[in-house]
């Protein structure tokens, strides 16, 4: 599947929890029933999560494979709650996304 494919099924896969498909700057995303991006498909296929630092998930997160923070501007200036997976780590997305849903906001 292709980046966009997986990220679509994620979103259909949590639908069931209010979570819709939607775009940012963009960028396709899943927002909750409030409206908040809590997941990002990105240009290069790979998928940035909130996930609050400081979690086990959040760690858990950041061991994968070229998984890092997320950077948006490239300019050294990592939002550290947010963590970019990449596709190859697509088996992980919908938990991830699991996750980011239900971190407070």
């Amino acid at each position: 599947m292709s980046a966009e494919e997986d990220f679509q099924r994620v979103g259909a896969e949590l639908a069931d929890l209010g979570v819709r498909v939607s775009r940012m700057m963009g960028s396709p995303a899943l927002k909750d029933q409030a409206g908040k991006v809590f997941a990002s498909l990105q240009r290069d296929g790979a998928m940035v999560f909130r996930l609050v630092r400081d979690t086990p998930e959040h760690a858990a997160a950041l061991e994968l494979a070229g998984a890092c923070l997320f950077d948006p501007m490239g300019q050294g200036r990592a939002v550290k709650d947010w963590v970019v997976v990449p596709h190859s780590s697509a088996g992980r997305w919908t938990d991830l996304a699991e996750v980011a849903l239900s971190r407070p906001r």
